[in-house]
Formats: C-alpha cells, sequence, structure tokens
C-alpha cells in the first residue's frame, strides 16, 4: 500500500513517500518518514516492513558514516548504491532477508543526478523515474507519458502532483500526503509535504493532517 517516486531532473533529483503507516488493513499513523538521508547529498527512500525498513536503512547510513571516518572521504551515489545492492543479496541469502524496496537518488561530485531503483530480490537498475508500491501501477504510465529529459524543477513538482493526484483517483488505499526532497549540488532541500485530497478521519490526529486538507474540510 505504500508509495516511493522518483524523478531525475537536469541537475536534480526529486524523491517522494507517502506518509502512512500501516499494518494489514489498519493505518496505524499518518506522519511516518520514510526518507533516511545517506549524506549531504544522497537520500534513500525506503518501504515494506516496518522493523526492516529502519534496519536496513540505518545499517547502510552507519556503515557509509563509519566507511567516511576510516578513509576521510564519502562514498559516492553509485558506490553507495552498490554497497546496498551487495547488504540486500548478502541478506537474501541468509535466514532474515530484508523484506524492503527502496530508491536511492543523490547528486555525483561532477554533479551528475542519479537515481537507483532496487528491490527485496536485490536486483538494481539507474532510471530517469522510479516508483515502488502499488501506487505504481498508475505512476509509471504518468511517468511515461508525461516525463521528458532535463526537466526542470517545478516540471518535476508539477508531475509529482500528477502521479500524486492519479494515484489519489484510482487507488482505494487513502494517502495523506507525501514527503518531498530535492537533492542538487548544493543539497537537500525539503520542500514539505505535498497533500493529497483523501478523506481526513476525525480519529487521525490534526498534526498528522496537511493544513491544506484541514482547510478544504
Amino acid at each position: 500500500m505504500e508509495c516511493l517516486i522518483g524523478i531525475c531532473g537536469k541537475d536534480f533529483v526529486l524523491i517522494a513517500s507517502d506518509n502512512l503507516a500501516a499494518h494489514s488493513i489498519i493505518a496505524i499513523k499518518h506522519d511516518n518518514h520514510k526518507q533516511f538521508e545517506l549524506s549531504d547529498k544522497m537520500v534513500m527512500a525506503v518501504s515494506g516492513d516496518a522493523g526492516d525498513m529502519s534496519n536496513y536503512a540505518e545499517y547502510i547510513q552507519k556503515n557509509l558514516k563509519l566507511y567516511e571516518m576510516i578513509h576521510g572521504y564519502k562514498l559516492t551515489p553509485n558506490a553507495a548504491a552498490n554497497f546496498s545492492r551487495k547488504v540486500m543479496a548478502q541478506s537474501l541469502r541468509s535466514r532474515g532477508p530484508y523484506m524492503v524496496n527502496l530508491l536511492l537518488a543523490g547528486v555525483e561530485d561532477d554533479g551528475t543526478p542519479c537515481l537507483y531503483f532496487m528491490d527485496y530480490l536485490a536486483s538494481m537498475v539507474k532510471e530517469k523515474f522510479a516508483a515502488h508500491g502499488y501506487g505504481s501501477f498508475f505512476i509509471l504510465s504518468t511517468m511515461d507519458r508525461y516525463y521528458k529529459d532535463n526537466m526542470s524543477k517545478q516540471e518535476a513538482v508539477d508531475l509529482l502532483k500528477m502521479c500524486i493526484k492519479e494515484v489519489q483517483s484510482r487507488f482505494i488505499v487513502n494517502l495523506n500526503a507525501f514527503s518531498v526532497k530535492i537533492i542538487d549540488k548544493d543539497g537537500i532541500t525539503s520542500i514539505g509535504d505535498v497533500p493529497c485530497s483523501g478523506t481526513i478521519h476525525n480519529d487521525v490526529p490534526k498534526e498528522a493532517i496537511h493544513p491544506e486538507l484541514i482547510a478544504r474540510a
């Protein structure tokens, strides 16, 4: 039921993840953050089993920091993606594999943006746009139609909103909002939450609901 979205632009990468934490058919919370900053120019968005999400993402995050402390320089997004895939592949051959899917977005030292798609079977590919979760059934067709090379940041945000609108109108699960970050040569910029037009439930705390949704209610 979760949804991750990544869009690679001219000199940046946009990454978004829904804020829903669910177990089976139960929505537990609507302010769950699924993005982990691996460095000042790299973000990993993770979906899957709640425990595995935290364990896997934090393991990658801390090991990249340890590598930097030992060797004196940071891994590039390409190196970090391959290390992440190695960890996933090793766990797949153990008794406790990580049941997570992820998108890794970052900017190389020369300013080149990159987006890596990886699933729980440790398959990895570099993409210009990608999506995980049931929402990908609706998102990928929209991306195929409207994505273009060298998109500006505003064009990427507009495309993201178009994808979210499609998910909201077609997917049966109510997703409250998406957390969005943009990574470029200057670092990571959070552009806040992009609200969906879904139903607001009375038992959901107002602080967990995007203000624009409350205004519409």
